[in-house]
């Protein structure tokens, strides 16, 4: 148990912490140098309704962090208080902006939970639902969105990936994805709710092939995992669901709506058509996002903006999409860095220290 503690307390270094950074401005830097042109930047007409956009973008911020304590509280019984859920949430998105995002903060978020005495199979399965309700949301919203955007101006072309032989562009790496994601949701839902023994054995077998044997711990893991996230969740009413899915939509929408007023707050007001399309649009970036190697998609998440939504902000006068990627990460991500290293060392001194005292003034009683 010390050494996995001394591993994972290890993701929290400041050289993990400064990967992040330098990769993303150094893209975002990169991106400068190449697009952005004086004639650009003065294109920049700031209005009233601007800073209100930008409020409006920050309360959103504040909506999705809001949105994810309430359902930490509701998964956890409310045991944990309002205060310990900010720790709880900041922290694991800490985890999450400073390791890759094809691993997430899961690990970390199950440390974390473990620590703040909800016990250590009840900890796992918490986390396992927060990702089914994360994923059962985007596989449900997509569709939904795409059908109201319109499925005739999704397309968009950018690089190409190579693997097995085959050319993936933007398009091919999200369908690839999302079909993942569905299929691995749909299983995760019916072992959750339904069988999990069935989810389990499935699991076991299909690790038991050659080339994926060095999977099958892991899938074993899952497998305990998935039972445990069944056992806490039997018998919870349907009010429970709604108010955790409701917490979910919340959240998530909240997240992608950031880049629609801050895109209207530098370009101005734009069509609902045009809105609904740029959330589309984010629901596919999303999962190239989703499968980056690199510390919370940095670099990646810069990179792609532009392939995604370029043409909801460059104009005839001037391109400003680097700009507004740049205010994107600067207010969804960045400060997840910065408030996640500030409150690492108060979290630390009471998970560790404060049960110090305790054993020690329990120990003068005697």
């Amino acid at each position: 148990m010390a050494s996995q503690q001394r591993r994972i307390l290890n993701i929290f270094a400041f050289h993990r912490v400064i990967i992040p950074v330098i990769i993303g401005l150094a893209v975002i830097g990169y991106m400068i140098f190449k697009d952005v042109s004086h004639s650009d930047i003065s294109t920049i007409r700031l209005k009233w309704s601007s800073v209100m956009f930008f409020v409006i973008a920050l309360l959103l911020v504040a909506v999705r962090d809001l949105s994810y304590m309430y359902r930490i509280r509701l998964l956890t019984g409310n045991e944990l208080s309002w205060r310990k859920s900010f720790q709880v949430i900041f922290l694991w998105e800490f985890a999450s902006s400073v390791t890759p995002s094809v691993v997430g903060g899961s690990a970390i978020a199950v440390f974390i939970l473990i620590k703040e005495k909800i016990g250590a199979g009840r900890s796992a399965a918490i986390v396992m639902v927060t990702a089914l309700l994360d994923e059962l949301f985007y596989i449900i919203m997509v569709p939904v969105v795409f059908l109201i955007a319109g499925f005739d101006r999704l397309m968009v072309i950018g690089s190409t990936f190579k693997f097995l032989g085959i050319l993936f562009g933007p398009m091919g790496v999200f369908l690839v994805g999302y079909i993942i994601i569905s299929i691995l949701t749909i299983m995760l839902s019916y072992g959750v709710l339904v069988n999990p023994s069935a989810v389990k054995w499935l699991l076991i077998k299909v690790t038991a092939l050659p080339f994926l044997k060095k999977f099958r711990s892991g899938a074993e893991e899952t497998g305990n995992q998935v039972i445990l996230a069944s056992s806490e969740l039997k018998g919870k009413n349907a009010g429970f669901w709604i108010k955790a899915f409701g917490a979910t939509f919340f959240s998530w929408t909240a997240r992608f709506w950031v880049v629609n007023f801050l895109i209207m707050g530098f370009t101005g007001l734009i069509p609902v058509s045009d809105n609904l399309l740029i959330y589309a649009r984010q629901l596919m970036m999303w999962v190239i996002m989703l499968v980056s190697p690199t510390p919370g998609g940095s670099g990646i998440a810069e990179y792609f903006f532009p392939v995604f939504l370029r043409e909801f902000i460059a104009g005839p006068t001037g391109d400003l999409t680097t700009l507004v990627a740049f205010a994107w990460r600067l207010i969804t991500y960045y400060p997840y860095l910065i408030i996640g290293a500030f409150i690492l060392p108060f979290w630390l001194r009471r998970v560790y220290l404060g049960r110090r005292l305790i054993k020690f003034k329990r120990m003068q009683k005697k």
